[in-house]
C-alpha cells in the first residue's frame, strides 16, 4: 500500500489547465506543462490498495492501478511504467482521452473524491518517455506468418503490435493519409498533440510493424484478394459511420458531420492546409449532440473564431452527482464540464431539431428546434417551445452507427453481420471467414478507447492461436463484454 493514510490527509487535485483566453488562440494541449508531477505522488498515495480493486472491474484492460499507483507515491517510474505497459499498449492515449470509468469504480469514490488515476497514468507514461524507459520490443524469433491488420486505430495498434511483439509479420492498412484512425483526425490537437502517436509509431516500426497508408480495403484493394495474401487478417475499421439527421433542409450548406468537420482542422495542424475549408470564424455555430465529439467540435470552433457556439443535446441535463439508479461502480451519466465548454459557449438540453432555415445562396441561417420531455423512454414534443436560433455552421456529432460498408469490405470478405448491423465474431474474435478477425468497434460497435484497445489485445490472441495452436498473449475481455450498467 502506498501511504495507509493517504485517502485521510490528502485530497484530490487533479492537473491544472491553462488560462481560457491563452489557450483559445492556439491548438496545444489544455492543461500546464509538467504540472503533474509535483502533485501527482501524493495523489497516487490516496490509492487504498483495496483487498477487492474495483477499478479493475471498472477498466476492461484490467489496468493493475493499485501496483502502479504505488510505484508513482513512491516515485519508482520505471517500476510504474512497467506495470502500466504490462496491460496497456497505450497509456498515454487513454492517459488523455479515455473518460476513466476506473476512478467511476474507485472504491475511494463511494463517499470521497476518487483517485486521480487518469494523471497518474499519463504521468508515469510522460515520465517513461522521457526517461527513455519506452523502447522497441522486437520479437526473439519471427513465426513465419504474416498478418494483415485493417484500420489504425486504437484496436488495430493494439493487435498490431500484440501479434508483432509474438512474432508474426504484420501489415496495417489505413485509408487515411496518416496512422492512427479517429485518433489521428477525430482528436483535436489541444485534447492529445499528434506527437504521441508519431512516437508510438515509431517504436513499432523498430519493432517491426510495416504501415500502408492511403490505401482503402474494398476499393483500392479487394478484400479476398488481400485474404489470399496473408495468412491471418484483422478487420479493425472502426464504427465510422455517422448518425445522420433527416429533417428538412438538412441538404442546405454548412451543415456536416463532426467527421468532415474535426479531420479538416486537424489537417491544418499537420500542415496540409492552410485554411480549413470548413471553418467557424465567425460564423454561428450549433453542434449537435451533447457528448465527446461534441464537445471536441465545440473546442474547435472556439479555436477557429466563432461567434458563438450552442451545443444541442436531446436527453435533460445530467445530475451532478450519481443518481440513486446508478450506483456506485457503475458508470454514472454525470454532468460534465470539459476544457471545451469552460472556454464558453451554451449548452442548451431536452431539445430536438425539427428542421433547418436557409438563405437565396442555399446556406443554413438559421436552426428551428423545440422542447422535448421524455414519455415511456422516448422523447414528445412539448408545443409551444419552437424557436430558432442563428446557424451559419452546423456539426452533427450524434454517434455512429456501423462500420462502412460502401467501400466493398464487407461483401467482398462475405462477412455475417450481427443484429446490431456490427460484424459478427465468435468467443476467439473470429468472423465467419476462416481466419479473418475483427476487433474494435467495427466488431463491439461505438465504445470507448479502452473498449478498442482491449479488443485489438484480445482478438491478438485468437489471431496467434489461430496461426500457431496456441498462445501466451493475454486476452483481457470476451467479445460479450459490456461494461457494468444498472
Amino acid at each position: 500500500m502506498a501511504d495507509p493514510k493517504g485517502f485521510l490527509t490528502t485530497g484530490r487535485e487533479v492537473a491544472p489547465t491553462r488560462p481560457v483566453e491563452e489557450r483559445v488562440k492556439d491548438w496545444n494541449e489544455v492543461y500546464v506543462p509538467g504540472s503533474l508531477l509535483p502533485i501527482v505522488s501524493k495523489q497516487a498515495g490516496r490509492c487504498m490498495d483495496c483487498g477487492i480493486p474495483f477499478c479493475h472491474n471498472g477498466c476492461p484492460l484490467g489496468n493493475l492501478i493499485p501496483e502502479w499507483n504505488d510505484y508513482a507515491y513512491r516515485e519508482d517510474w520505471t517500476a510504474a511504467s512497467e506495470r502500466l505497459h504490462a496491460t496497456n499498449n497505450f497509456p498515454e492515449f487513454t492517459g488523455r482521452l479515455c473518460p476513466a470509468p476506473c476512478e467511476s469504480a474507485c472504491v475511494l469514490a463511494i463517499n470521497q473524491p476518487a483517485v486521480t488515476i487518469k494523471n497518474v497514468e499519463v504521468s508515469v507514461i510522460d515520465k517513461a518517455w522521457d526517461s527513455g524507459d519506452v523502447t522497441p520490443q522486437p520479437p526473439d524469433r519471427l513465426s513465419g506468418k504474416t498478418v494483415a491488420v485493417i484500420g489504425s486505430g486504437p484496436a488495430g495498434l493494439a493487435a498490431a503490435q500484440q501479434l508483432t511483439r509474438a512474432g508474426h509479420t504484420v501489415a496495417v492498412y489505413e485509408r487515411a493519409d496518416r496512422i492512427g484512425g479517429l485518433l489521428r483526425y477525430g482528436i483535436p490537437e489541444f485534447k492529445m498533440e499528434k506527437s504521441h502517436i508519431n512516437r508510438r509509431i515509431e517504436q513499432m516500426r523498430a519493432e517491426g510493424t510495416k504501415f500502408r497508408t492511403e490505401i482503402e480495403i474494398g476499393r483500392d484493394i479487394d478484400a479476398t484478394k488481400l485474404r489470399k495474401r496473408y495468412d491471418a487478417v484483422v478487420i479493425a475499421a472502426g464504427a465510422t459511420v455517422s448518425r445522420d439527421l433527416p429533417v428538412p433542409g438538412r441538404e442546405l450548406n454548412g451543415i456536416h458531420f463532426a467527421m468532415e468537420y474535426l479531420p479538416l482542422a486537424n489537417k491544418v495542424r499537420e500542415g496540409d492546409l492552410t485554411v480549413s475549408p470548413i471553418s467557424a470564424q465567425g460564423k454561428h455555430v450549433v453542434v449537435i449532440g451533447g457528448g465527446d465529439t461534441g464537445a471536441d467540435c465545440v473546442g474547435t470552433a472556439h479555436r477557429q473564431g466563432a461567434a458563438s457556439v450552442t451545443q444541442l443535446e436531446i436527453m435533460p441535463r445530467p445530475g451532478e452527482e450519481r443518481a440513486p439508479h446508478q450506483p456506485w461502480p457503475t458508470f454514472p451519466m454525470l454532468y460534465k464540464v470539459t476544457s471545451a465548454h469552460e472556454e464558453g459557449g451554451e449548452r442548451v438540453y431536452s431539445v430536438s431539431t425539427t428542421r433547418f432555415e436557409g438563405d437565396e445562396h442555399g446556406d443554413v441561417r438559421y436552426l428551428h428546434l423545440i422542447e422535448v420531455e421524455f414519455k415511456d423512454g422516448k422523447p414528445a414534443q412539448k408545443p409551444g417551445t419552437e424557436r430558432r436560433i442563428p446557424a451559419q455552421l452546423v456539426t452533427l456529432a450524434m454517434g455512429f452507427t456501423g462500420t462502412d460498408q460502401a467501400n466493398g469490405l464487407v461483401e467482398q470478405f462475405g462477412l455475417e453481420l450481427d443484429e446490431r448491423g456490427n460484424i459478427a465474431r465468435d468467443a476467439d474474435f473470429a468472423t465467419n471467414v476462416p481466419g479473418v478477425y475483427v476487433a474494435g468497434d467495427a466488431g463491439r460497435g461505438q465504445s470507448l478507447i479502452v473498449w478498442a484497445i482491449a479488443e485489438g489485445r484480445s482478438a491478438a490472441r485468437g489471431v496467434d492461436r489461430y496461426l500457431t495452436g496456441a498462445s501466451e498473449l493475454p486476452a483481457p475481455i470476451r467479445p460479450t463484454d459490456r461494461a457494468l450498467t444498472v
